[in-house]
């Protein structure tokens, strides 16, 4: 009789089959979490397109043999890259693909009844053997007492012989399934709210400047998700009334503040305008929007006076420099007025860029610096510069600062520096003057929305709470059998033999075990330890499969962390 030969799974099904088995295992999923939060660092580390393009501007001036390489690679727009998406993806189906079998596996072992006694409990490696003067039914009564929160089944064997088999710890299993699983719904939760949701900065000016969300252009950095257009923004409108701020001796802020006041709707004129105290860190929520305060700074103000008497006024915001003395610096820019010619325009546009100095101090090489983030009798130091400022060729600009390009070629050339204090003016060899006024402070403000903001919570809420059960509850086995007086023992007594094994946090399980065995034994009448049966007829019996099984299992278990395989299998050892 010939053997009917194996058909052999055709080799691009066997590839593809063993590849799903590789990927939705526990550790591939570990493994590409792990390289989850690598890939995630470049977009820590590097300038990002959607949240600052100037900074990737500056990266690509400062490094320009190493930008491009990196442009290639994606290191500028990390979370948008093919290959950090490929990761997310392949992440969720790794998740998804070994929880679905561990959840059906944890639902079977719900179902299922403890396991069968082992034959030789003295194999397992917690085990302990009594003999009482009680019968067994108040043995097993007392047993039964003391095992209530476990999950017991009572069995009976030949010549009168009693087993409880009982098991504890389900939870364990329950929580590592919690933990994954909101894992995977924080990972969705966070992918919905890019795709959704939209974040934008603008910079306010803190003397009763205004801003409202009716459009992307009022924006000066817009970050949309995926699906947002810009022209289905939350309408509101936010005013600035003042700014405080309050410092220590080393210039650190303790906090900082606004008072505001904010409309809903489309039609801030008739509706109601409520006030609000604006922190940091405690953002201003309407609707689905969130308005935080982010920082603050501050614009010095300039007069220009030309040569035919008129004037015109700037006050653009300069950036920090200096954080701790708000040292900043800045470019403010004017068109000459009066002018029809393109030409005559472009090559008499001014340009005062420098440092402003909240508190000035000077170095020892009289050089204008700032000892305090307060303003103190500030003073500026400016180059004023003329000519063409490049803002005409479509290119975009900087508010911070000129183009530098424009210097290089001799478009814009520089006509005076000096230092001014408030009220101070330079004039020029033309007879045009530029004058410091004052300054005002701005604040920086962030729209934040995310319709998924409350699951990445509930989520987060879960995970902990899965995780806490998986580190908390151990898992834990104990069997009893309960042999009556004259049967087999040789004692006229009744034989209780406990075994124990810890399906988890082996070397935890001792003292428990020791512990639980002496309650049970406290209530027993007359205890005496003897030798386990079980050792004495284990040179007379054949070797049992239950007996060979629990002993494998005791052998083989070991501590389970919270992201380990299902431990459902384990239960076959009877």
């Amino acid at each position: 009789m010939t053997a009917t030969p194996r058909r052999r799974t055709p080799a691009p099904l066997a590839f593809l089959r063993n590849t799903w088995r590789g990927l939705t295992t526990m550790r591939t999923a570990l493994t590409l979490l792990f390289l989850l939060a690598l890939a995630a660092v470049p977009g820590a580390l590097l300038p990002q397109e959607s949240l600052n393009v100037s900074l990737v501007d500056d990266f690509y001036e400062d490094y320009p043999t190493l930008a491009p390489i990196l442009a290639r690679l994606g290191m500028f727009d990390v979370f948008a890259s093919v290959w950090f998406a490929a990761i997310y993806v392949l992440l969720f189906v790794s998740l998804i693909g070994c929880l679905l079998p561990r959840t059906f596996d944890h639902a079977r072992s719900l179902r299922a009844e403890p396991v069968l006694t082992p034959r030789r409990l003295g194999r397992l490696p917690h085990h302990r053997t009594v003999a009482v003067s009680d019968d067994v039914e108040t043995v097993r009564a007392r047993v039964e007492e003391r095992l209530k929160g476990w999950r017991t089944v009572h069995r009976a064997e030949d010549d009168g012989v009693q087993t409880i088999s009982a098991e504890r710890g389900y939870l364990r299993e329950l929580g590592n399934l919690v933990f994954h699983f909101a894992l995977v719904g924080l990972l969705v939760s966070m992918a919905a709210g890019r795709l959704l949701g939209y974040e934008g900065q603008v910079i306010v000016r803190a003397d009763g400047g205004e801003f409202c969300n009716s459009g992307i252009y009022n924006y000066d950095s817009f970050r949309p998700g995926i699906t947002v257009d810009g022209t289905q923004l939350n309408p509101f409108c936010i005013r600035v009334h003042d700014f405080r701020a309050e410092y220590t001796h080393t210039g650190t802020a303790t906090y900082f503040e606004s008072n505001t006041s904010y409309v809903e709707g489309a039609d801030p004129v008739d509706g109601t305008w409520h006030d609000h105290l604006l922190r940091v860190n405690h953002p201003l929520r309407m609707a689905d929007d969130r308005v935080y305060l982010l920082g603050h700074g501050y614009a010095p103000e300039f007069t220009v006076t030309f040569p035919d008497g008129a004037e015109r006024s700037g006050d653009v915001q300069w950036r920090p420099v200096d954080l701790p003395t708000m040292l900043s610096e800045g470019a403010t820019k004017f068109d000459p007025p009066n002018t029809l010619d393109e030409q005559e325009r472009r090559e008499n546009q001014i340009a005062v860029t420098g440092l402003l100095a909240p508190t000035p101090m000077f170095t020892e090489e009289g050089l204008l610096t700032s000892g305090f983030p307060e303003l103190n009798e500030p003073m500026v130091a400016v180059d004023v510069m003329r000519g063409d400022l490049g803002n005409n060729d479509g290119r975009g600009q900087s508010i911070f600062e000129i183009d530098q390009q424009m210097v290089e070629d001799g478009a814009l050339e520089r006509v005076a520096r000096q230092n001014l204090a408030v009220g101070e003016e330079i004039e020029l060899d033309d007879g045009t003057t530029v004058r410091f006024d004052g300054v005002e402070r701005w604040t920086s403000l962030q729209v934040s929305y995310d319709p998924a903001q409350l699951w990445v919570l509930v989520s987060s809420m879960f995970i902990l709470g899965g995780l806490g059960l998986s580190l908390i509850v151990k898992r834990r086995r104990l069997w009893v059998r309960i042999t009556p007086q004259g049967s087999g023992a040789g004692t006229g007594r009744t034989v209780v033999e406990f075994g124990g094994l810890a399906r988890t946090d082996q070397a935890g399980y001792g003292e428990e075990f020791t512990g639980l065995t002496t309650e049970v034994i406290a209530g027993l009448g007359e205890p005496t330890a003897v030798a386990p049966p079980s050792a004495r007829d284990a040179s007379a019996e054949p070797p049992d499969q239950a007996g060979d099984a629990a002993s494998a299992d005791a052998t083989g278990a070991a501590d389970e962390p919270p992201v380990s395989e299902p431990d459902s299998a384990l239960g076959k050892d009877a």
